[in-house]
């Protein structure tokens, strides 16, 4: 085999040896995200062999993801995070096929990626993305291996292994209020820990040794070294059909569109349209707008009453997460003239001060 001696530490373990190897040579992997968890996963996929690895990144590398995206140098900040991990890796191991694809995935994208690849890895914390990933997966029968991180704790599971439970058996609801890495804060070596976690499931698929974590989630806290892993069981309430992606996902009345604060900067007066602030009470930085109203994300259904369906409404939260969130549901209760702020609340503090210092 090619380059034998760069694996023959994991070649002569018995569970692996050249059959082993020439699987992870033959394997096809796709990881959504390349920040914390993705900076784990793909360099330990490529030093084991990995024959192609997908990497699916629509951002640019900032000076505050070098804390935690340790794949990524201080010289690479502005740049594609998808082809600077393509960078790395490719230096990491040169014989195996990097794929960088700079752009967000979507259900317009989806299908087409996963068909060519084995096993998809969940890298991303965009609850939304999730799902998408989820519905994707289901449909074209690949494996999701799912990581994600809460401050100091972080959760690994594996979905639709072998027609197991998916992601919606585990988190039927689609609007949970989750906070992002950016919102609630995080330490590297939790979003790291997490995905070496994934990385291991990915291994063990491709090689079909150890017990996955399909209709099993682990959990996992750094400060105390505890972990527990619970059951759940595979619901049939979650299939989909193709016609039931396209509708969900490619419908033009459901893309959710984005805008930036300062293109509507001039409306901040305008009765006709409404801020919705859908983050929780104690947030801060503090917006205070004339035509504005706070709904946390957690209470907008059953408030959703307070919200005159005949206004154009612009949406924030802290960063841009949670507002598209909100979105869905609004979309789902009929609302048509709605978006949201990119960037969320950070992003209209800056523009609101660089108003007032012009003025």
């Amino acid at each position: 085999m090619k380059e034998s001696t760069r694996y023959n530490r994991q070649i002569i373990l018995p569970e692996i040896g050249e059959e082993g190897q020439l699987k992870l040579s033959k394997s096809k992997v796709l990881v959504i995200g390349a920040g914390g968890l993705g900076a784990a996963v793909l360099p330990y996929l490529a030093a084991a062999g990995v024959g192609e690895i997908g990497i699916v990144d629509d951002d640019t590398v900032e000076i505050s993801n070098l804390h935690r995206q340790v794949i990524y140098k201080n010289s690479g900040v502005g740049k594609s995070k998808a082809e600077e991990a393509k960078l790395m890796i490719s230096e990491l191991n040169p014989e195996i096929k990097i794929n960088a694809f700079s752009e967000k995935l979507s259900g317009k994208n989806a299908l087409s990626l996963f068909e060519k690849h084995d096993i998809i890895v969940d890298a991303t914390d965009s609850i939304s993305i999730k799902y998408v990933i989820n519905d994707t997966c289901l449909l074209t029968n690949k494996p999701m291996v799912y990581g994600s991180v809460f401050r100091f704790q972080g959760q690994v599971s594996v979905f639709n292994y072998q027609n197991g439970p998916t992601y919606r058996c585990l988190y039927p609801d689609e609007n949970s209020n989750t906070l992002n890495c950016e919102d609630a804060g995080v330490i590297g070596i939790t979003v790291g820990t997490i995905g070496l976690f994934q990385a291991n499931e990915v291994l063990k698929i491709i090689l079909g040794i150890g017990e996955v974590l399909s209709g099993k989630i682990l959990v996992y806290n750094i400060l105390n070294n505890e972990q527990q892993k619970y059951d759940f069981e595979k619901s049939s309430d979650f299939a989909i059909t193709k016609e039931d992606y396209e509708l969900k996902y490619n419908s033009n009345e459901n893309q959710i569109q984005e805008i930036h604060f300062e293109s509507v900067l001039d409306e901040i007066d305008n009765d006709e349209v409404l801020f919705l602030d859908v983050r929780n009470i104690d947030e801060s930085p503090k917006i205070t707008l004339k035509n504005q109203i706070q709904i946390p994300l957690m209470n907008l259904e059953k408030e959703i009453e307070k919200l005159d369906k005949n206004q154009t409404i612009y949406i924030f939260c802290q960063s841009g997460i949670r507002s598209k969130i909100a979105i869905e549901v609004l979309q789902k209760n009929k609302f048509k003239n709605i978006k949201s702020i990119a960037g969320g609340a950070l992003a209209m503090k800056q523009s609101l001060q660089e108003k007032i210092h012009s003025n």
